[in-house]
C-alpha cells in the first residue's frame, strides 16, 4: 500500500495512497541575498498580522466600563479569557524584493504581489527559477515585490493556498498608515500603486481574490491592475481548437483533482470562471491576460475575455501572446527573445502612469 500510486503526475510529481507526496520538480531552494547583477536585494519575511492591524483606528476604539446598568437591569464586569492556542490566521510566507538603491530613499515605489504557478502542487517562492525571474522583474520595473509562498497542496489541499494568498495581499494593506510590521514596506512601498502577477496556477489565485475580495480589508491601498500569465483555467468541454486528446486532458483533470479534492469537477467555478457567478463582479479594473502560442492552456486564456464580457465586467482588458512558445517559458529561458519581450510587457503595465 505504501508504494502505491493515487496520481502519477510524472514529470511534475507523485501522489501515493498513503499520503506521501514525491515532488519531481521544483523543490530545489536558494537563499535570500543581495544580488550583484540586478542589484535587487531580498529577505524572507513571516506574513502575519502586526501590533496593528488593518482595522486599527478605523472602528471599535471607543471603550467603556463594566457596570450595572439600571435601564436593562443588567450587570457587567470584565473577565480575563485564556488565549487560544493557535492565532486565527495562518502561517504564511514571503520572500520580499527591492532595489538595494531604494532602501532608506525618499522615493516610493510601487509594489508587486507575486504567486507562483506549480498546479498549486509544486514549486515554491524559494526556487532559484522564481527567486531569478524576480530578481529581473524588480530591477526593470523599479518595484518592491513580495512572492507569496502559499501552502500547498495535497497536505493543504485548496482553498487553502487561495485562502492564504488572500491574507498575503491584506498583510500588505496593513502596511497603508505606515506602522505595519515590515519595514521595507512601510517606507519604501506606494501603496497607492498595488499590482498582482501571478503565472499558471498563480493567474488562477489572483481571478479567485478578485471575484471573492472583501475591498474593505484592503483600506488603505489601490491596485491599479493584475497581470495573469498563463492562466490555469480548464472545463469540462474542450473549447474550439482546444485538445481534444484523452491523455492531455486527462493530465489536467487529475492535476486539479490532486489540488481539490473536494472539487465539483471542471466546471467547477474556481478552475472554469465561465461558470462563476461572481465573475462579473470581478475587483480588478484593468487585466493583463499573457498566453503563449503552443500552451494547451492558450485557449482558455483568451476565452477569458469572452466571458468577463458575456457575464457584464466592464473593465479594460488587455492581452498578449508569444507565438512559437509553451507554457511558462519566460522562466525556463529567460533570456529568450520573447521572455525579454514579456518582461518588458509586464514592466510596461506597472509603469504606463510614468510612461505618459
Amino acid at each position: 500500500m505504501g508504494s502505491e500510486i493515487l496520481y502519477d503526475l510524472s514529470p511534475m510529481v507523485r501522489i501515493y495512497k498513503n499520503g506521501r507526496v514525491e515532488r519531481l520538480v521544483g523543490t530545489e531552494t536558494v537563499d535570500p541575498s543581495f544580488d550583484e547583477k540586478t542589484g535587487v536585494e531580498s529577505k524572507d519575511v513571516t506574513i502575519e498580522w502586526g501590533p496593528t492591524p488593518w482595522y486599527h483606528g478605523l472602528l471599535g476604539t471607543k471603550t467603556v466600563d463594566p457596570s450595572f446598568e439600571k435601564k436593562t437591569g443588567v450587570e457587567s464586569k470584565d473577565a480575563i479569557i485564556a488565549p487560544v492556542p493557535k492565532p486565527w490566521y495562518p502561517v504564511v510566507s514571503g520572500r520580499l524584493y527591492i532595489p538595494r538603491d531604494a532602501i532608506g530613499s525618499l522615493q516610493k515605489l510601487p509594489v508587486l504581489v507575486y504567486y507562483h504557478g506549480g498546479g498549486f502542487i509544486v514549486e515554491t517562492a524559494w526556487s532559484p527559477t522564481y527567486h531569478n525571474y524576480l530578481n529581473a522583474l524588480v530591477a526593470e520595473a523599479n518595484v518592491v515585490a513580495i512572492s507569496v509562498d502559499y501552502r500547498r497542496a495535497p497536505e493543504h489541499p485548496l482553498p487553502v493556498a487561495y485562502e492564504d494568498s488572500l491574507f498575503a495581499l491584506e498583510w500588505v494593506a496593513s502596511h497603508s498608515a505606515g506602522n505595519g510590521p515590515e519595514e521595507w514596506l512601510n517606507s519604501c512601498a506606494n501603496l497607492k500603486k498595488v499590482f498582482l502577477a501571478g503565472d499558471s496556477a498563480g493567474a488562477n489565485i489572483i481571478n479567485y481574490i478578485g471575484t471573492r475580495l472583501d475591498i474593505k480589508r484592503l483600506n488603505g491601498i489601490e491596485v491599479p491592475g493584475v497581470m495573469m500569465v498563463h492562466p490555469y483555467f480548464w472545463g469540462n468541454h474542450p473549447l474550439p481548437s482546444e485538445t481534444c486528446d484523452p491523455k492531455t486532458r486527462s493530465f489536467y483533470e487529475m492535476f486539479w483533482h490532486a489540488a481539490n479534492p473536494k472539487t465539483t469537477g471542471y466546471d467547477d467555478p474556481l478552475i472554469n470562471p465561465g461558470k462563476d457567478p461572481r465573475i462579473s463582479s470581478l475587483y480588478w479594473k484593468k487585466v493583463l491576460v499573457c498566453v503563449a502560442g503552443k500552451d494547451v492552456l492558450r485557449y482558455r486564456g483568451l476565452f477569458y475575455k469572452t466571458i468577463l464580457r458575456a457575464l457584464g465586467w466592464y473593465g479594460v482588458l488587455e492581452e498578449m501572446e508569444s507565438p512559437g512558445e509553451d507554457h511558462v517559458f519566460h522562466l525556463l529561458n529567460p533570456t529568450g527573445e520573447n521572455a525579454v519581450k514579456l518582461m518588458k510587457r509586464l514592466v510596461s503595465f506597472m509603469n504606463e502612469d510614468e510612461d505618459k
